[in-house]
């Protein structure tokens, strides 16, 4: 059985068909799907989605390309949430880390002031959430890692997943050296993207996990279109294939990898 670490099943994409979707990718073989929050005003919706669904968890938290229309008192709120929620008895609380946060510097309106400054403010704020309730966190690091990592060794919290990795060789050995995995997906399929399915091939395998960031970064097979949560395992497939290894052991050791960055799957 495979997991997909990230998974925006709530996205509009989707026209509401989110559970239709987690289900379908169970019969291809996915047994977890992690849902990602981006914005209090989805909040509601990653978690009754997890609720709904068997193989679906979730996580909290403010993405940095949301970052301009929150308001500072959206982290108060977010640490209140997720105190109400981390004092339910398991498994009322679907909940496995805060995310999706992290830094955006691909995007040229949010490298400006007063953006930036904003952006690091509110990663920060949530690093801290994460660490006082000692959940892991799930980072979207677009053109940041470095500062990512700075951020990471100054705040110390429980390990988690840097989504969508496309760094050096040696950030990757940072990441892990703090104890995090790292996500691939769907930009592992493309014969051109030459560093991601080297660090693909040669990383040790117990820090890789896999992920879809559907209905976003759709493989080779489906581009353009929209990327689905039942595509992993073919994703998988292709990872099994650049370390000519067999498709089951890559099944299994990145969905063990999963649990170990997010302990709560395990729990629920």
């Amino acid at each position: 059985m495979w997991i997909d670490t990230h998974c925006h099943l709530d996205a509009s994409e989707f026209g509401g068909a989110g559970l239709a979707l987690a289900e379908r990718a169970a019969q291809a073989g996915v047994s977890g799907i992690v849902i990602p929050a981006v914005h209090p005003a989805n909040f509601a919706a990653v978690a009754q989605l997890a609720q709904q669904s068997r193989s679906c968890f979730y996580a909290l938290g403010i993405h940095p390309m949301y970052v301009p229309t929150a308001q500072e008192s959206d982290l108060p709120a977010l640490r209140a949430e997720v105190a109400r929620l981390m004092a339910q008895p398991l498994p009322a609380s679907r909940l496995v880390a805060i995310g999706e946060i992290g830094l955006d510097f691909f995007v040229p309106a949010l490298t400006l002031s007063p953006l930036r400054e904003k952006q690091e403010f509110f990663y920060v704020e949530q690093l801290k959430i994460a660490r006082d309730f000692g959940l892991p966190v799930l980072l979207h690091i677009r053109r940041s890692q470095d500062q990512i990592l700075k951020q990471l060794r100054r705040i110390k919290v429980a390990g988690g997943i840097a989504h969508a990795f496309n760094g050096s060789l040696q950030q990757a050995q940072a990441f892990i050296a703090l104890g995090f995995k790292l996500g691939f997906g769907g930009a592992m399929t493309y014969s051109r993207a030459l560093q991601i399915r080297r660090l693909a091939a040669q990383l040790p395998l117990e820090a890789i996990v896999l992920e879809t960031d559907a209905p976003d970064m759709a493989p080779a097979w489906l581009q353009p279109g929209v990327n689905r949560p039942a595509e992993l395992p073919q994703i998988g497939a292709v990872l099994a294939g650049l370390r000519a290894l067999p498709a089951p052991q890559v099944a299994a050791a990145t969905s063990a990898n999963a649990h170990a960055a997010l302990p709560r799957m395990q729990l629920v």
